[in-house]
């Protein structure tokens, strides 16, 4: 199977072809079976029936993945708690909880407006890449103890969404910001490592690895989908419209300087 290449049909059935231990970085956006129409399908099934399809789609994940490999998962509050446990079930070592905040989102009159999403991190084995200088962020002070260079992001991410207006929006129900994915493939993954996203959407995750150096394979049952990914490798132009508000700050003293 060819990399650099985007694939109509089932993510399970098309990972059962890529050759084993073949991919370094694998960067999903799973339905969150919460009944959004994409397309071609409705994402609801029987609670049953969607652990099913996530063991299902996560085992042959494992399996085209590198040893020392790294995926990374985003999933909705009511299945995040169901998937951690099931990826610890498997050869999967826990890395990190990773909380995207967003500053808009969904109004709420009883109970707390949403603003955030989760993402699980975790690697196949205990080695796995991460590149720290590559992501670093401006430190907030000047300290002798701080490493100059920038500080660890931490595990608290703010990306605003890809707003409707915006010219990087795409017309697909849950577009990922470019930042995000850009945070992840730069720390962990190099260049002309391959990085897999088996519900790829509107390609985000293909058009930043590319960016990056990077090889990458792109899947979806959706071909109207394949259709805007494709547009949307077709140009060269990455606009990273969300970005870090950390990453613009100059660092302050912790103490006054004369």
């Amino acid at each position: 199977m060819e990399i650099d290449r985007l694939y109509v049909g089932d993510a399970i059935e098309i990972m059962r072809g890529l050759p084993e231990g073949s991919i370094d970085l694998v960067c999903a956006d799973p339905p969150y079976n919460l009944g959004k129409n994409y397309g071609n399908t409705i994402d609801k099934k029987a609670r049953r029936q969607y652990e099913d399809f996530t063991r299902d789609w996560l085992q042959s994940a494992a399996k085209v993945l590198k040893d020392n490999g790294t995926i990374y998962v985003f999933m909705g509050v009511r299945f995040i708690s169901r998937l951690y446990l099931i990826l610890e079930e498997m050869e999967f070592s826990f890395n990190g909880w990773i909380t995207w905040h967003y500053t808009q989102g969904m109004g709420r009159t009883k109970g707390f407006s949403p603003r955030h999403e989760d993402i699980l991190y975790f690697v196949k084995g205990k080695y796995p890449t991460f590149n720290l200088d590559d992501i670093r962020i401006p430190q907030k002070y000047y300290r002798e103890r701080n490493n100059m260079k920038g500080a660890n992001p931490g595990d608290v991410w703010q990306f605003s969404h890809v707003h409707y207006c915006s010219q990087e929006r795409e017309d697909h129900p849950t577009q990922k910001p470019e930042g995000v994915l850009e945070r992840m493939i730069r720390a962990s993954s190099n260049p002309g490592d391959v990085v897999l996203d088996p519900f790829v959407g509107s390609g985000t995750t293909c058009k930043v690895a590319r960016s990056l150096g990077r090889h990458w394979i792109g899947i979806d049952t959706n071909p109207d989908y394949i259709s805007i990914s494709e547009k949307r490798m077709a140009h060269s132009t990455t606009l990273f419209d969300s970005v870090d508000p950390r990453a613009n700050r100059t660092p302050l003293d912790s103490k006054s300087r004369s």
